[in-house]
């Protein structure tokens, strides 16, 4: 393999992972790159159209984790953004990354990679749409987790409208509605609260408790608040997390849910303050989890049963490879091997870049990914030899914290994943300088 500033290096996708992988290229000094975006535009989930496509973002979805807590580490957000900024926020401020860094002239729009083949010497082969096939020496994957959904699957059949939350885009269409949503993560609160707007009547199906959390506590975004604690032990933080949330929410029971039967960090935890609220004021009925459709008619497991109009499932989605032979790599299912979720054991020149479900925002981490892989390719940083044990034990302490579900395969909490990239990138990594381009 090259390890230097001639190495050619292919990225596919230009969502936030994507640009920022252009990025931290240009700043170790690596100039001969592609990024490959199939859309016509950056921004990957967080570019909103009122057609269903590769983004599953909704009319009113705002980011989960606050401003603060959601940038870049060499871009602040515009000082007037609010705590939580609107997706027409987010996709502005990738624009403005993009531009800010010199990687929009990086980027060949409307080209899909349909096949990337590694071959003998550790080069890749990369086949695109309009029949070209190129050669590189790296390969970068950063083309997302959300777009492929992933069903429910329950006896029986549903005769009425039934979608996905990546084809929902606004509540108008289920105005007058009897509505159910399914699942208990953001998503599916989010568009539950939207669609009692308007619908007759709307129900949310949880197949277990969750813990609901609000956006604010004592008047700032919570994940603020709880970050001086990320340091803290186990033994003490568990505790206080608790007590904040007990404070915040009290029973989940006194509001029909199920009482979680698990501890706060064993499961990605749904920030939203308004469907508690909707449910206490008779907008949003919770619901159990499903036993069987009945035509338009919905069977829960405790004996209850009703009549729905539509059924939005807001169930997650499959991480998806598909310019992948299945052979080669398929992370669908089961345990996703990699180190620090970026490095393959196997395969020297490949890298995934934003291949994490965090407990806050996605894009600080897909930088410092990113910024550990350019120093990689230029031979500022050598992976650890023992990488294998290492994954070992991190797919270990995955299995020990976190529920057994496919969402959690690639769950980490997002101090700890920081703080561990940051220890591995190299004191003398080259910092941005604006002659970099």
């Amino acid at each position: 393999m090259i390890r230097n500033n001639s190495a050619r290096v292919c990225v596919i996708g230009a969502g936030p992972s994507g640009i920022t992988a252009g990025k931290n290229l240009l700043q170790v000094g690596l100039e001969n790159f592609v990024i490959y975006e199939k859309s016509d535009q950056i921004g990957g989930n967080w570019v909103f159209s009122e057609k269903p496509g590769h983004s599953s973002v909704y009319e009113t979805t705002h980011t989960i984790s606050s401003k603060a807590m959601s940038v870049y580490a060499d871009y602040p957000m515009p000082d007037d953004y609010p705590d939580y900024p609107s997706h027409r926020q987010m996709a502005a401020y990738f624009q403005s990354y993009a531009q800010r860094f010199g990687v929009m002239d990086r980027i060949r729009f409307n080209t899909e990679v349909v096949s990337a083949r590694k071959q003998a010497d550790e080069t890749w082969e990369i086949r695109l749409n309009d029949g070209s096939v190129e050669h590189f020496d790296y390969l970068l994957v950063c083309n997302g987790h959300h777009w492929n959904p992933r069903y429910p699957q329950y006896p029986g059949e549903f005769t009425g409208e039934f979608l996905h939350s990546r084809e929902y885009k606004s509540a108008a269409p289920f105005r007058d509605q009897r509505v159910l949503v399914i699942g208990g993560g953001n998503s599916a609160c989010d568009i539950a609260v939207e669609t009692s707007r308007v619908s007759t009547f709307t129900a949310i199906s949880m197949r277990r408790g969750y813990y609901i959390l609000p956006k604010f506590t004592l008047g700032k975004p919570s994940d603020v608040l709880a970050a001086p604690m990320a340091g803290l032990p186990t033994v003490i933080r568990l505790p206080l997390m608790r007590l904040a949330a007990r404070i915040n929410v009290g029973d989940y029971a006194d509001y029909g849910l199920e009482r979680p039967q698990h501890d706060l960090l064993q499961q990605h935890l749904t920030m939203n303050s308004e469907l508690l609220y909707f449910i206490r004021h008779g907008k949003i009925h919770p619901r159990r989890d499903i036993a069987r459709y009945e035509g338009r008619t919905v069977h829960f497991k405790d004996g209850k049963a009703e009549d729905y109009d539509s059924i939005i499932a807001a169930t997650g989605f499959i991480i998806t490879h598909p310019f992948f032979d299945p052979s080669f790599i398929n992370y669908s299912e089961g345990d996703v091997p990699l180190y620090l979720h970026v490095f393959h054991p196997d395969h020297p020149s490949l890298f995934f870049i934003g291949l994490v479900q965090p407990l806050g925002s996605l894009w600080p981490l897909s930088d410092a990914q990113a910024k550990l892989v350019a120093n990689t390719i230029v031979g500022n940083y050598e992976p650890p030899r023992d990488m294998r044990a290492r994954i070992e034990r991190d797919v270990a302490s995955i299995r020990r914290q976190f529920l057994n579900s496919a969402r959690h395969t690639i769950e980490v909490e997002y101090h700890k994943h920081l703080w561990a990239l940051q220890r591995e990138t190299p004191k003398h990594a080259p910092a941005w300088k604006d002659s970099v381009r």
